[in-house]
This record gives C-alpha cells, sequence and structure tokens, in this order.
C-alpha cells in the first residue's frame, strides 16, 4: 500500500544507469594508466589493486519512485473496474488491501458503444429490420428496446430478412477482400473473425493453430468426408501491432503464409480461406463487423480488461467464441449460454496452471504436438517458426513456456470449434443464436455507461436540451 518504494535494479543496471562522476572518472584513469602500463611494459599490480578498490565499492542507492496506481487510489474518491469480471480483479487481487481498507470507493463499470455508429451507421439493414419488427425506431437511444427481437427469433419471416441482410453485408465484405487483398471468397462460406490489437495475450496465435489443424485434417479426408464435417469458413484475421514487438509480427508473418499456403490449395477450394486485412482500423471495421458471422474473442481468462469489439459484433448478431474474459462474461449472461461458444479454463485458475507448467507438470496435448510438428514440417513455407513454436515450450524463461496458455486451451477449444460447425450446419438454429445476440446486447451501450458513470461517480445530473 505505500505511495513511494526504490527500484530494484540488478547490479549490472545499477552500473550502468547510476554511474557517478566519481566512477567514470576512475574508470577513465585506470583505462589510460593500463595503457602506460602497456607502453612500458611495467608491472600491473597497481593497476589491478585500483581495479580491485573500484569493484569493492557498493552501488549508488537508486533512486525512489513514485507508485502511481496506489496514489490513484489514495487520492481518488471512486476506482472501477470496466467489466464485472475485471471490477473483482481489482478488488481481490491488484488493489485487495485497498478495498478492505475503503470498500465502498470501488465499483464496477461496464464498457459500452454507441448503437448510433455500430448498428445504426454502419448496418443500415439491419437497422431496418429492427425497426420494423420492434414498431419503433428509438431503439438507438432507449436500446432496451432491442430485447423486443427475443420474441421473433423462431419467426420464419424474420429470419429470411435477417439472413438477407447479413448476406448483403457479406458480399460487400467480398468486394473489398477481392480489392485489398486479390482473394476471392465464397458467400456460402461462414465469416469467422478476429479484428483486434496483435497481442500474444489475445491469442491470434490460437486462433491461426486451430486453423492449421482443421486443415491438416481436412488433407487428410476425402473430399465427401470434409463436406459433411466443416462448415465452410472465410478466416479474417485483421489488426496492428506495436512496430517493436517481434513476436506479434511473426504470428502475422505466420498468419499470411498459412493463407497463401491454404488459398491456393485446390483440394481445400472454398471450404477453408484464410486472409489477413492490410491495414486494419475502423472504417474496416465498420465494414467487417456488420457481414461478420463468428467473432473470436479468445483471450487468456483475465488478462483482457472488458474489450468492446465483442459488444459491437454482438449488436450486429454476431456469435462469439471465447473465454471468460472481460465483458464475455456479460454479454455471454444476456444473450444466453446457447447462443455463446465458451471454452478454457477459467481466470481463477491461470496462476495455478502457470505454476504447473513451472514445475514441470505439465503435458500437452498429442493434437497439439500434431499442430506444432505439421508447422515445423515446411509446409507453410521456407520460413522458420522455430523461434514461434518455442515460445509454446518448455518450463520456464522470456518468451518460453506459453505464458498465455495456448497449449492448455489447445484441445478445448477445437472441441468448442467442432460445435460451432455443427451449429452452424442448422441455419435455422444459427439464425436464431445471431438475432438472440442482437437483442441481447442492448446492456452494451455506452449511453448506460455514461449515465452510471454520471451517477454513481461523476455526481452530475443530465440537462435537458429545450
Amino acid at each position: 500500500m505505500e505511495l513511494s518504494e526504490e527500484i530494484e535494479n540488478s547490479e549490472e543496471e545499477t552500473k550502468l544507469v547510476y554511474k557517478s562522476e566519481e566512477e567514470t572518472t576512475t574508470a577513465y584513469d585506470l583505462e589510460e594508466e593500463m595503457e602506460l602500463v602497456d607502453e612500458k611494459d611495467e608491472s600491473n599490480s597497481k593497476v589491478t589493486q585500483k581495479k580491485e578498490k573500484i569493484m569493492a565499492e557498493p552501488p549508488p542507492l537508486p533512486p525512489k519512485m513514485v507508485r502511481m496506481a496506489n496514489l490513484c487510489v489514495v487520492g481518488g474518491h471512486a476506482v472501477n473496474g470496466v467489466a464485472k469480471i475485471h471490477s473483482e480483479i481489482v478488488k481481490d487481487e491488484v488493489f485487495n488491501a485497498f478495498f478492505k481498507l475503503w470498500p465502498d470507493k470501488f465499483q464496477n463499470k461496464t464498457n459500452g458503444v454507441t448503437p448510433r455508429r455500430w448498428i445504426r451507421f454502419c448496418n443500415p439493414g439491419l437497422s431496418k429490420i429492427i425497426t420494423d419488427w420492434t414498431g419503433m425506431d428509438d431503439w438507438v437511444l432507449n436500446t432496451e428496446k432491442l430485447a423486443e427481437l427475443r420474441k421473433f427469433s423462431d419467426n420464419e419471416d424474420l429470419q429470411v430478412q435477417w439472413k438477407a441482410a447479413k448476406r448483403s453485408n457479406k458480399m460487400k465484405v467480398i468486394s473489398f477482400l477481392k480489392e485489398k487483398t486479390g482473394y476471392s471468397v465464397s458467400p456460402d462460406a461462414m465469416f469467422d473473425i478476429q479484428v483486434k490489437r496483435i497481442h500474444e495475450y489475445k491469442r491470434q496465435l490460437l486462433n491461426i493453430l486451430g486453423i492449421v489443424y482443421r486443415y491438416k485434417k481436412m488433407k487428410e479426408m476425402s473430399a465427401a468426408e470434409r463436406k459433411t464435417k466443416y462448415a465452410p469458413r472465410v478466416c479474417i484475421f485483421g489488426g496492428k501491432a506495436f512496430a517493436t514487438y517481434v513476436q506479434a509480427k511473426r504470428i502475422v508473418k505466420f498468419i499470411t503464409d498459412v493463407g497463401a499456403t491454404v488459398n491456393h490449395d485446390p483440394e481445400i477450394g472454398d471450404l477453408l480461406k484464410v486472409v489477413f486485412v492490410p491495414d486494419y482500423n475502423v472504417s474496416v471495421a465498420e465494414l467487417l463487423i456488420p457481414a461478420s458471422e463468428l467473432s473470436q474473442h479468445i483471450s487468456t481468462a483475465g488478462m483482457e480488461a472488458s474489450g468492446t469489439s465483442n459488444m459491437k459484433f454482438a449488436m450486429n448478431g454476431c456469435v462469439l467464441i471465447g473465454t471468460l474474459d472481460g465483458a464475455n462474461v456479460e454479454i455471454r449472461e444476456e444473450v444466453g449460454v446457447d447462443n455463446f461458444f465458451l471454452f478454457g479454463a477459467k481466470a481463477h485458475e491461470i496462476a495455478g496452471l502457470r505454476k504447473e507448467r513451472a514445475d514441470g507438470k505439465f503435458v500437452p496435448d498429442p493434437i497439439f504436438e500434431e499442430v506444432k510438428d505439421f508447422v515445423r514440417s515446411g509446409v507453410f513455407g521456407p520460413y522458420s517458426y522455430d523461434e514461434l513454436m518455442a515460445s509454446l515450450e518448455g518450463n520456464e524463461g522470456f518468451g518460453r513456456a506459453d505464458y498465455f496458455l495456448v497449449g492448455k486451451d489447445f484441445t478445448s477449444y477445437i472441441e468448442c470449434q467442432e460445435e460451432v460447425d455443427k451449429a452452424y450446419q442448422d441455419q435455422k438454429r444459427w439464425t436464431k443464436m445471431s438475432i438472440m445476440n442482437t437483442a441481447g446486447s442492448y446492456k452494451f451501450s455506452s449511453d448506460r455507461t455514461i449515465r452510471e458513470y454520471a451517477r454513481e461517480i461523476w455526481n452530475i445530473e443530465p440537462v435537458e436540451l429545450p
């Protein structure tokens, strides 16, 4: 709970960063003296003694640093997380001592997004359907009226209109992908989308390894077996990575290499396509999200504060596959557990699983080893993915030991994806799931979030306009 602390640096870091003038001068004198000794070929005993003296001197104490997060908790009148699970982690782990001292200071304010942009503006076809079936057009301001769609979710006429609007949006994306990437994809395939910042905890690597496993299994089947087992998919990735984030760049490279192989395989055809969208931004999101049918929010549980793209996808009738992380927990509650594909370890299990790994007790599933061997076989080109695969191996060390639990969750993820295929092959069921996602997304309007902040933290009243 302290507000300042001394930073613990290694001896090497201390000498490098906090070298005193005296040390610098002494080091220079020592170097000069050593040169003179070499020139005169004299005994270097004096130099050795001086060097030993310098080495024996204790390093300077590091400066005290302010612990800004603790200072904010002390100085602020309210502290909030941005999703229920995030707020619980804040209270139970991050600031537990402060929470015990001031429990009333801690709150939750789940994030939201605006339906004016993320339904009305970017998906006018769906907006008209919502207005027609709810009998009102003020749902963009009062999003709880979206829940009215639930009672029509089995209605055949609504399902026909719903599917037509989705297909229209998919056709726009097909043209966009052809223009930007040169790849042609089928509108009859499921549009499976993961668009977000490229980061290991968001686990684009889990997604693409799942696709690799899918591709490998397809190649081992006859054409008839493939069509029976798998729903056709277009797997779309998008996002940017920090310029020096090498591992993220490797993941992007891996995705594009897999796409280059899979998309030109005549045996697979339209049954599987993999596309990385270049220069992803909000304008591209406004095109992709209305066309999405499955969206992946598969971060390691406990590491995503909230997420907001999951809300945008749900608003547009996209079914989510994900872990119990961030706002996924609340979205699943609102849309219904039958309309969300859940897999993976829970947040409270993560620390124990990492310790199990460090203790050398983790045994990877054979299918995970199988997919890594397939990647290393060179099937996706000459680039070496040894470093990428090595990050998933070992029990300890920076950049090793599968810190984000890709291997642990892999089997659960594959099994969940099999359930996705079965559901998509039943289009009536899938369309109902889609409708239920839009109907259950009403809670995730930023209007609700801002009202909660205004009422419970900012203590301000809305201004009535004339």
